[in-house]
């Protein structure tokens, strides 16, 4: 309790007890990351609490991540790996919008998560205005990486890296179970399966505790409501209101539908969004399905000319498969007035939420546990003081979000009712109407965006913009430094595009590549050499796997013409020792796929120098050992990396 109230007058009551109530992905994320993060050497370590009713269904806030969340999990201590074939995951670099513009067939651009290239806006622009073509395609390689389906890693490379910049698509209810279980078996997180009956305060309007029907009271110093749209601490306690964007972004209802797909199909890089009359239809990707939904506005269409949008889509895009019942979302786009009051924080649907335009919901949840952390308060005497700084922060990330979201719709030329609505002045927000007039005359650059930590940089607005065909501006009177610069690395992108297409695997083959390898990790057939050179028999077990890599130094050999290749199998460190090279036996490679991955990787490496394919018989590959091993510093601990060279005919 504090001892005066004098100037600089604290309360020193430490901060020790975090109680989370509501469980779901804020409030497991919320568990693993205070969890995770914790110091455990202090006097007082945190204690991490979640409070779960066994009644109320996880609702999902989304299947769409942003990069953010490969920091997350590995600050949580989650394997890539294990994500990925937890959730049912797969990579998400971007997102496409079709017919958001005028409607026509030809009507796409992509909003992809690398920047590009580095140089003044204002020459990159120039540039592009001069060159011609999408936007996206000029001043980046991923646009192509998308189109083909492929991935942003190879499986050799260490996890949560990779070669162009990237997310995950999911699925939410899985994501929800795998946090759990993460946080109580390996991040010491108390899960109390309890209804919340009452709300127990202090004399000076905090919550002391959180009364439960058969756990009984549990005390806290701070308190998480992640109870979604409930809500019961941040407004059924302390009565915190919402501001309403429902005047700016007017959706307010969704149909969504999960559409099983063939085990052998393509899986999209990005999330695919197409415009309708009064809306928008979103389409996700998954190894297994594909998630789908109908995103509208009630008051331009009704439900049943909702569903009729679907499925017209739905027949488009899946003619084969069976149409399943359609699941009805309804929500309001808004946010809290105050989202930290007191001693408790409101986190996920607690705190607000948009229309799922540009996947906002995981990331906020991401962003405010990073916020609170990172200005963790050690004592109740500084939390108001945190409280204020975490409010006038997210107050200033919830206007940019509904601005950018609004980017999309202001710019189109449709001619639908929904869409007129949307250019009507009266529903923009000041500052985007601000910025767009500024925008007529100069891109968008870090001048317009000045806060350090801004959720959207320039350069998504500038995909948005030019993706829409927004005027480009003209060259300015003010000359740029480094003008000749940039006018090189933008013509170094399709060298870029073209080695990336012939070096990375597609998003089917990586991710059931994945699973098969992880199945059969403990019993792989592999041989290796002997010392005569003919193979022979391990007496156990080797867990492998292979990448491809194109040679383009030398793309072809010297005496017989063939393409050359470099194959780089990993190896367990068990193994390694035994021989520099590891041959695996073709029943072995056959079994896991690899002779399939390795054709349509050369293909690809072909098509890119421009040469044919002439025999993909498994047969024709021919490997030769290098001298020595290559040995992978940050991977030396746990395996050992043989590499050789090959040709296919």
């Amino acid at each position: 309790m504090a001892t005066d109230t004098g100037p600089g007058a604290t309360n020193d009551q430490p901060i020790t007890t975090i109680v989370v109530v509501g469980g779901g992905t804020a409030g497991w994320l919320a568990a693993c990351l205070i969890a995770a993060r914790a110091d455990r050497g202090v006097e007082q370590p945190l204690s991490v609490t979640l409070i779960e009713s066994p009644d109320v269904a996880t609702i999902g806030v989304g299947e769409g991540t942003w990069p953010t969340m490969r920091r997350t999990l590995e600050r949580i201590g989650i394997s890539e790996t294990d994500f990925l074939l937890a959730c049912d995951g797969a990579f998400k670099q971007g997102s496409r919008f079709d017919g958001w513009r005028t409607g026509a067939a030809n009507d796409s651009y992509l909003h992809p998560f690398t920047a590009p290239v580095d140089g003044d806006p204002r020459d990159i622009v120039v540039a592009w205005a001069e060159h011609g073509g999408r936007f996206a395609d000029t001043v980046g390689a991923q646009g192509a990486i998308c189109h083909r389906d492929l991935a942003p890693r190879q499986r050799a490379m260490p996890d949560y890296a990779g070669t162009l910049n990237y997310a995950y698509h999911l699925d939410a209810g899985k994501l929800a179970a795998m946090l759990m279980r993460h946080a109580t078996e390996r991040l010491g997180v108390r899960h109390v399966r309890d209804h919340v009956v009452g709300i127990d305060g202090t004399a000076d309007g905090d919550i002391a505790a959180v009364r439960t029907r058969a756990s009984g009271a549990i005390a806290g110093d701070l308190f998480l409501d992640c109870t979604g749209h409930a809500a019961l601490l941040i407004e059924g306690y302390y009565g915190i209101g919402t501001v309403d964007r429902g005047g700016t972004l007017f959706n307010d209802r969704a149909l969504a539908v999960q559409v099983p797909v063939a085990a052998d199909s393509p899986i999209a890089s990005q999330t695919n969004a197409t415009a309708h009359a009064a809306g928008w239809i979103w389409d996700i990707g998954l190894p297994m399905r594909r998630g789908v939904g109908c995103v509208y506005s009630s008051a331009h269409l009704s439900d049943d000319a909702a569903a009729d949008t679907l499925t017209r889509y739905l027949r488009a895009t899946a003619p084969d498969a069976a149409l399943p019942s359609f699941r009805q979302l309804t929500f309001r786009s808004r946010h809290r007035e105050t989202f930290w009051h007191r001693n408790c924080l409101a986190v996920g649907l607690s705190a607000g939420f948009l229309e799922p335009l540009e996947a906002s919901a995981i990331v906020l949840i991401e962003l405010s546990l990073d916020a609170l952390l990172d200005n963790f308060p050690s004592h109740r005497g500084a939390m108001d003081i945190h409280s204020m700084r975490f409010n006038t922060l997210f107050r200033y990330r919830w206007d940019r979000i509904v601005e950018f979201l609004k980017l999309h719709y202001v710019l189109s030329e449709r001619d639908e009712p929904y869409w007129r609505d949307h250019r009507d002045p009266a529903s923009i927000p000041p500052r985007l109407a601000e910025l767009l007039q500024l925008w007529r005359h100069q891109p968008p650059s870090r001048a317009d965006f000045p806060m350090v930590d801004e959720i959207f940089p320039a350069a998504s607005y500038q995909y948005v913009l030019y993706g829409m065909e927004f005027p480009a501006p003209t060259r300015g009177p003010i000359a740029t430094p480094d003008r000749a610069r940039t006018q090189t690395l933008l013509a170094q992108v399709d060298q870029r595009r073209r080695m990336l297409a012939a070096g990375l695997p597609t998003n089917r083959a990586y991710l059931d590549a994945l699973r098969h390898a992880t199945r059969h990790s403990h019993n792989l057939p592999c041989r290796k050499l002997g010392a005569s050179g003919f193979l022979r028999p391990l007496q156990k077990p080797v867990r492998h796997s292979a990448a491809v890599t194109p040679l383009y130094g030398h793309p072809t050999h010297p005496s017989n013409g063939f393409l050359q290749f470099q194959v780089t199998f990993r190896i367990s460190a068990r193994n390694a020792a035994a021989s520099p090279f590891h041959p695996a036996c073709s029943s072995c490679l056959r079994r896991t796929g690899f002779y399939a991955a390795l054709a349509d990787r050369l293909e690809r490496v072909c098509h890119a120098t421009g040469q044919d394919v002439q025999d993909r018989d498994p047969a024709s590959v021919r490997l030769r050992p290098r001298s020595r091993p290559c040995w992978s510093g940050l991977q030396k601990p746990r395996s050992a990396v043989a590499c050789g060279t090959g040709s296919l005919r």
